[in-house]
């Protein structure tokens, strides 16, 4: 009876998370989708907050350059108040990271978003620091880390829910609440490769919103390409797919929307960056 009881007990908590989880849907101003999200848009700002500096510390902290760091702000501003971004509630943040050897950029949930010096010192023009923003700036306002947090909060109630129903046998409920946390765990992994994508578009309409070269993001991935290179290949690789696939994606994209050729009026900063980079690593 009390076995009947638990598992009884235990379908109601998965039954809960389930619903919770499928009910949950709001629709996306700027992408235009219906996303099951369990935030709201201030919570993600405070998450994104109370994370930035732990974030930071595994870098290194910020890099010391007011130079730098005054720059990265430029363009990522320059990205956000020229596109369609502005209409997002988030008050985006840039961060340059003091590493000099890791080679990535990340994002968190509400607008804080992070570059390495590593990768920083790769690149050789505005418009292809644009994409690397530009993209990062996709991953907020698509709210991808806010659909894995909810994601993790239907795992967390499948975790719960297999706990109480092995109960009754302390071993075998802790093995069942392992099993269960791997799933879970494959639940939020790391960003997949629908989601990349999805930025890579984003990123692209983001950089010509604000009227930088879109070429800069096809030159960045042929730089990540290289850098791949000998040696091991660099962090970003461990957090994005491989450049490589997302290459002919993004000359599709390219192709379709400056059929007769990308306008020269548009941003490519090369000489700008040049003055306000080279030499201060």
């Amino acid at each position: 009876m009390r076995s009947l009881v638990r598992l009884g007990l235990a379908l109601l908590i998965m039954l809960f998370g389930v619903v919770s989880y499928c009910s949950n849907t709001v629709d996306n101003p700027i992408t235009g989708e219906k996303q099951r999200v369990q935030l709201s848009a201030k919570q993600e700002v405070a998450l994104g907050l109370q994370a930035r500096q732990k974030m930071a510390a595994q870098y290194g902290g910020l890099y010391p350059d007011n130079t730098l760091q005054q720059y990265i702000d430029q363009v990522g501003g320059q990205l956000v108040q020229h596109s369609s971004v502005s209409q997002s509630p988030y008050p985006f943040e840039f961060h340059l990271l003091r590493d000099p050897q890791t080679i990535n950029a990340f994002a968190l949930p509400g607008g804080q978003v992070f570059v390495t010096a590593g990768l920083l010192r790769q690149l050789s023009s505005e418009a292809q620091l644009a994409g690397v923003l530009g993209h990062e700036i996709g991953h907020v306002v698509a709210r991808h880390g806010a659909e894995h947090l909810a994601k993790q909060q239907l795992g967390t109630a499948i975790v719960t829910a297999v706990g109480v129903a092995a109960s009754n046998d302390d071993d075998g409920g802790r093995r069942a609440a392992v099993l269960a946390q791997a799933v879970n765990q494959l639940v939020s992994l790391r960003y997949g490769r629908e989601d990349e994508l999805e930025s890579d578009r984003l990123g692209f309409r983001f950089m010509t919103e604000a009227d930088y070269d879109p070429r800069g993001i096809l030159e960045l991935m042929k730089i990540l390409g290289a850098s791949r290179q000998g040696g091991a290949p660099p962090e970003f690789f461990s957090t994005h797919p491989n450049p490589a696939n997302r290459l002919a994606l993004l000359q599709e994209m390219i192709q379709k929307a400056y059929p007769n050729g990308v306008p020269s009026n548009l941003k490519d900063g090369r000489e700008q960056f040049a003055q306000v980079v080279n030499g201060r690593f």
